[in-house]
């Protein structure tokens, strides 16, 4: 099957395909073609280019965008999407004062999702979560990391990530899968903390590699979840079974914990809420991706990543979802790029770079997906008629969607 689109307003993100991510003064450039194509072959971005070189050009299926934007569709390099129930009373709590650590001590937070999803089967988790998944597709992703650790058993971490599994396995959207046994201590172990991380490291991780479940471990690396010390035993034993390491780090606290994901070198850390000097040295000397989720921030009410610090430091930048029953029940990238722009202080193209190649590198994909390259994937957006691509986060209460193709074909 080939399409070719034709007479694009705007051709957004487009790059040579050995561009792998974008840092410091380059996320401000977001190279662009006016008055546009793009030919598709099969799952595979073949030809681009202006209108005027297009001449002679033919395909099964042709789209006219005329007065509309194309650009690749959003890389969610950091999602809890599958999970079972939802915590709404939670949110409540927190209106009425609670803060997200008053709620977790009381078994609240991520064991109150643990414990749903233990007495949730299989399939009615595989059902519940690709509602969401069908979601995030309309709304523009199409590749997304997913995390386990709403399990805290041996069963239900096995039974989160072979959903997962299904996902990839049933649904064009490319799906990276990530091992996040270390998100919180069950309260079985509230008084042996040891003896559940030797739990992930003996049972949980070969069971995991003999079926090949994951790409990625993670840690919930914060004051009252995993030290340190934890973090680095967890990922040091995730290593020895080829998971490449992801860090949840800075959310609360800043003690240490990029320089450890750096020493591991860890592909992404992700929330850096707080964040110091000796961090953004630690990340200077990395090819780690810091990779922010405002909509936590929106959603918690807590600080915002300092995306100009970041950046500034000439440093890159993601972004993604953490799309959660807790934290930020949204999968909205559309939302998260406006946010960043809002509340972050990052330009329109700054926030594009960061959802889309940075957000590719952030999943280790960028050789296939996150720009308008040709041999890449062909999954693109295609805008409602907007009058330019700073638009986009400008007017954050508006669907600006008219089309999704992944892998080559519309949804």
């Amino acid at each position: 099957m080939s399409i070719l689109i034709t007479n694009i307003k705007e051709l957004l993100q487009v790059r040579e395909a050995n561009i792998s991510k974008v840092s410091g003064t380059e996320m401000k450039h977001l190279p662009t073609i006016k008055n546009a194509y793009v030919l598709i072959k099969n799952d595979t971005i073949i030809d681009y280019g202006s209108m005027n070189d297009s001449k002679g050009i033919t395909a099964e299926s042709i789209i006219d965008a005329s007065r509309k934007i194309v650009l690749p569709t959003w890389c969610d390099s950091h999602t809890h999407i599958v999970y079972a129930g939802n915590r709404e009373q939670e949110f409540v709590d927190r209106i009425n004062g609670l803060s997200y650590e008053d709620i977790a001590s009381r078994g609240g937070g991520i064991l109150n999702s643990a414990e749903k999803l233990q007495n949730t089967n299989e399939d009615d988790l595989y059902n519940q979560s690709i509602k969401r998944v069908k979601e995030v597709m309309q709304l523009g992703t199409g590749a997304i990391e997913i995390k386990s650790g709403y399990g805290l058993t041996v069963k239900a971490e096995l039974k989160m990530l072979r959903v997962i599994k299904r996902i990839r396995q049933d649904f064009p959207i490319k799906v990276k899968a990530t091992f996040l046994g270390a998100h919180a201590l069950p309260g079985v172990f509230k008084d042996n903390k040891e003896e559940y991380i030797n739990l992930i490291i003996n049972e949980m991780l070969p069971k995991i590699a003999n079926e090949q479940l994951a790409q990625y471990i993670d840690v919930f690396c914060e004051k009252g979840y995993f030290s340190l010390n934890d973090t680095d035993k967890i990922l040091s034993a995730g290593a020895s079974y080829g998971l490449v390491p992801k860090i949840h780090v800075n959310q609360f606290n800043a003690f240490g914990g990029v320089a450890l994901g750096v020493k591991h070198n860890a592909l992404t850390v992700d929330h850096l809420e707080e964040l110091n000097s000796d961090d953004i040295i630690a990340l200077k000397s990395s090819k780690t991706m810091p990779v922010a989720l405002p909509s936590c921030s929106y959603f918690l009410s807590i600080p915002y990543t300092p995306a100009r610090q970041i950046i500034d430091a000439g440093l890159p930048l993601a972004l993604a979802t953490d799309y959660n029953p807790g934290s930020t029940p949204s999968g909205n990238m559309n939302f998260v790029v406006s946010t960043a722009c809002i509340k972050m202080k990052m330009t329109p193209a700054e926030a594009i770079n960061a959802a889309t190649i940075n957000g590719a590198y952030a999943m280790g994909i960028s050789n296939e997906y996150g720009s308008i390259s040709k041999g890449k994937k062909a999954n693109l957006i295609i805008t409602k008629e907007v009058p330019s691509y700073n638009y986009l986060p400008y007017a954050f209460g508006n669907n600006h969607i008219e089309k999704i193709i992944i892998n080559g074909e519309c949804i």
